[in-house]
């Protein structure tokens, strides 16, 4: 079972400062300066999950229906390719949004509030994986207590076996940034240890971070991110002539760069100069994106942007299971012809509706409830009081 390249996308929390994990919400007047909600950075969440899920559909059909048609492949690598750049943008957005969580709740609510964020939907789409598998038997590795475990713990990462969840794997790198962020703000800020061990504590985690990094490549978006973060607080932003050349410059790289190959962001893969370049670019793009103004804030100021943003963590865990249902059915029904720009399009008309239609039941569901039965208060902000942010 290869390592799916779809994100999990780290959603942003409700901005309220709170002082147990169960509080209601508290006033807007106790919002620090980065707790403000920005809407390009949702939107761009939502931009993000559709073009993995796009670019499983593109990639998935080429793999399984039309490997034998050269003309396929050729038309569909860049776009695939790129699609999957979705995944980094991800973890650039998670590295931004998670630096004022972990400044602005204890160690406990973090971790409760992360909990309840994820952990539901990602359970139960795993425990479908689980019970298909073992019915099955289409993956017997993955069959066995050390396999299953880890992948439900979301250590798979650190025990090198396999995520069970298709698109999940990513969740590994999440948390493990979630745990070592938290750890590292929290001994640097409050100090609980006292002091002179705190300061000590703070420098062997800064060193554990960067031992992970160089073990894990992929995690330098997450520091990417957070360096936007302390730049986009401090309102450090180049002059207002140059934002817009340098937004479409960062864009034209990040395009460029993640269209002509597949990255993986592994160690034994950083000897590749082109990985380098999407790993500075992507952080370049998205500060630049987010600035007040940009040229991408105007083209994502949508309804529909803004959904799927809200929705874009049910997308990426949900829509592996409609596309390979549909793929299935598109397969037995012989839909899937020799004029395969007919089929594909046939196929996305077709998919692309039933996976948004089944994300907002998921959404509403797995991913809405559960935090809102706990903290009593919305994941996210409406539209208009985003507007209002």
């Amino acid at each position: 079972m290869t390592q799916s390249t779809a994100p999990a996308a780290l959603l942003h929390g409700r901005d309220t400062a709170v002082a147990s994990p169960r509080s209601r919400e508290s006033s807007p007047a106790k919002k620090r300066q980065g707790d403000a909600f920005n809407p390009t950075v949702h939107a761009l969440r939502g931009i993000a999950a559709m073009m993995v899920f796009l670019a499983h559909v593109i990639g998935g059909v080429g793999e399984n229906v039309y490997a034998q048609v050269p003309a396929y492949l050729a038309v569909t690598e860049a776009p695939w390719n790129f699609g999957r750049w979705g995944v980094w943008l991800f973890f650039v957005i998670s590295g931004y949004v998670i630096l004022p969580s972990v400044m602005r709740y204890s160690p406990r609510e973090f971790a409760l509030r992360r909990f309840f964020r994820l952990y539901p939907l990602f359970l139960a789409f795993s425990l479908v994986f689980i019970a298909v598998n073992a019915w099955s038997n289409a993956f017997p590795e993955l069959n066995h207590l050390g396999t299953i475990l880890p992948a439900l713990l979301m250590v798979n990462l650190l025990t090198r076996t396999e995520q069970l969840t298709p698109n999940a794997w990513s969740l590994s790198y999440e948390v493990l940034f979630y745990a070592v962020t938290c750890l590292t703000v929290h001994m640097a800020l409050r100090r609980p240890l006292g002091p002179s061990a705190s300061r000590t504590a703070t420098v062997l985690l800064a060193l554990v971070s960067a031992g992970l990094i160089y073990r894990f490549p992929a995690m330098a978006f997450f520091l990417g991110g957070i360096c936007v973060r302390l730049l986009d607080d401090r309102g450090l932003r180049p002059p207002a002539a140059w934002r817009v050349p340098l937004e479409l410059l960062a864009f034209a790289g990040c395009l460029y760069f993640g269209s002509v190959q597949h990255y993986g962001f592994l160690q034994k893969e950083m000897g590749n100069p082109y990985a380098y370049a999407v790993l500075l670019l992507t952080p370049a793009y998205f500060y630049l994106a987010i600035a007040p103004g940009s040229l991408t804030s105007r083209l994502l100021d949508r309804r529909a942007a803004f959904y799927l943003g809200t929705v874009s963590y049910s997308l990426y865990l949900a829509h592996p299971y409609t596309y390979f249902v549909a793929r299935h059915i598109f397969v037995r029904l012989g839909l899937f012809g020799a004029n395969w720009p007919l089929s594909l399009a046939l196929f996305m008309a077709v998919v692309i509706p039933v996976t948004l239609g089944f994300t907002q039941i998921v959404y509403r569901l797995l991913e809405r409830y559960p935090y809102h039965w706990y903290f009593h208060e919305r994941v996210f902000h409406r539209r208009r009081e985003a507007e209002r942010a």
